[in-house]
């Protein structure tokens, strides 16, 4: 199941964009121009759920379903700038939006990653617990000294 749907993509991006995604033929018709463009929406979507998945499954069983609500923005940033990135983002013009939202993005998920930023169990994910139960654990021989079998030493 993906985080963000295609149309979501396609709302968050400027129908003038839509012409450069398509390369150097003009299509006139906005629908037409939209049913173009959906092959190469449905890669950056499932580029973006591959890479959050990538960050979230340290901690969580993935894919999420139902997915908290931040993980549909996150997918829809870093599918934009998967699908703008095709045509070159140009850092010094109003492109940066893309780039920004696409970093912020990693940033929480990095977050996410290490521990320190909790997306909560109402998503699907798992309780630290049980995060904790599926990674790091140690087994050992039983207990030699003690207090009790340490006295008069």
């Amino acid at each position: 199941m993906a985080y963000c749907t295609v149309e979501e993509v396609l709302g968050a991006i400027k129908e003038s964009a839509y012409d450069a995604l398509l390369g150097d033929e003009y299509i006139g018709d906005l629908e037409e121009r939209r049913r173009r463009l959906v092959p190469y929406v449905e890669e950056a979507v499932a580029d973006a759920d591959a890479e959050i998945d990538g960050y979230l499954a340290k901690r969580y069983d993935v894919p999420m379903s139902p997915a908290p609500r931040v993980l549909n923005k996150f997918s829809k940033d870093i599918a934009v700038y998967n699908l703008m990135s095709r045509i070159g983002i140009d850092e010094q013009d109003r492109d940066k939006t893309y780039l920004n939202r696409y970093q912020s993005a990693i940033k929480f998920l990095e977050g996410v990653a290490k521990g320190t930023i909790n997306i909560g169990t109402g998503g699907g994910g798992d309780t630290q617990e049980q995060a904790a139960g599926r990674g790091f654990q140690i087994q050992s021989s039983q207990r030699l000294f003690s207090r009790d079998t340490m006295k008069g030493w």
